[in-house]
């Protein structure tokens, strides 16, 4: 795994010298990741501006063959609390704080497990993982099964979904999957999710920056990428926010979720991409 990362740190310090016009006889092959990622990180900033959800998801799948793990949960993290914040803001009269805490208390102590599983994670298995990942939820959201409502637990076991959701969010970015599924199985109202399991991806999100930055994850080449990527971002949200409720959501829906399970797929099975 270090000899992997290594040599992918190497050819990513190439990349930026390609991305910056720092070196005109780099590698041939680097333009081409650095294409890969910005079109990975617009597309899923446009279909987080639409659909409200599943940026990372997007963006790793895609991200995970040209970056390591740890950046891509590194980008996921920053660049999800900058489309995500947005929506929370908007959502801010609708919050509930007594329902809310219970996600956050509980994702404050996920955290700092899944930042330390990622630390020896293997760069296959969590590549595999994510591909399964992918696949389940979009799976589970194209069949959307109409379970009976769960009401038993109360705060205790929206608290333990929170500890689950620390450690994804710490491992992958990925900290809203899980509560946006517990709160459908709850049957609460779609404004009421919204109201949970985006503040909990935020709070994840910032959890996640705050460990990956304090413990000095956050090497220059990253913040390097988060620059380039920064404008292609904004450009795809902006994109995503206008196209959003001028489209059939339904038939959206079903294409994006579709795009997930393909880029599952791709994850899961090998595809001759390192």
């Amino acid at each position: 795994m270090k000899v992997e990362n290594s040599r992918r740190g190497w050819r990513w310090g190439i990349l930026l010298k390609v991305a910056l016009k720092q070196d005109t006889h780099a590698d041939a092959r680097m333009p081409l990741d650095l294409t890969l990622f910005l079109a990975a990180t617009f597309l899923a900033a446009f279909v987080a501006g639409v659909a409200g959800f599943a940026f990372g998801l997007v963006a790793a799948a895609v991200w995970l063959h040209v970056l390591t793990p740890l950046q891509t949960t590194t980008l996921i993290v920053a660049f999800g609390l900058i489309v995500q914040g947005y929506s929370v803001w908007k959502l801010r009269r609708a919050l509930n704080f007594e329902r809310l805490m219970p996600f956050l208390i509980g994702g404050a102590f996920g955290l700092p497990v899944g930042v330390a599983i990622l630390r020896w994670v293997s760069p296959v298995h969590m590549k595999m993982a994510v591909g399964v990942l992918l696949i389940l939820f979009s799976l589970y959201s194209l069949a959307r099964p109409k379970f009976a409502k769960i009401t038993a637990g109360g705060r205790l076991a929206d608290g333990g979904v929170g500890v689950l959701s620390g450690i994804l969010g710490g491992t992958t970015g990925f900290g809203g999957i899980l509560p946006t599924i517990w709160c459908t199985l709850r049957g609460w109202p779609k404004d009421e999710q919204r109201a949970v399991f985006q503040p909990t991806g935020v709070a994840i999100f910032l959890g996640t920056a705050l460990l990956l930055g304090g413990s000095g994850s956050v090497t220059s080449d990253t913040m390097r990428l988060f620059f380039i990527g920064l404008p292609v971002l904004l450009a795809g949200s902006w994109l995503g926010l206008k196209l959003y409720g001028k489209l059939d959501e339904g038939a959206f829906r079903k294409i994006v979720l579709a795009l997930l399970l393909v880029s599952g797929l791709a994850l899961v099975a090998p595809l001759g991409v390192r």
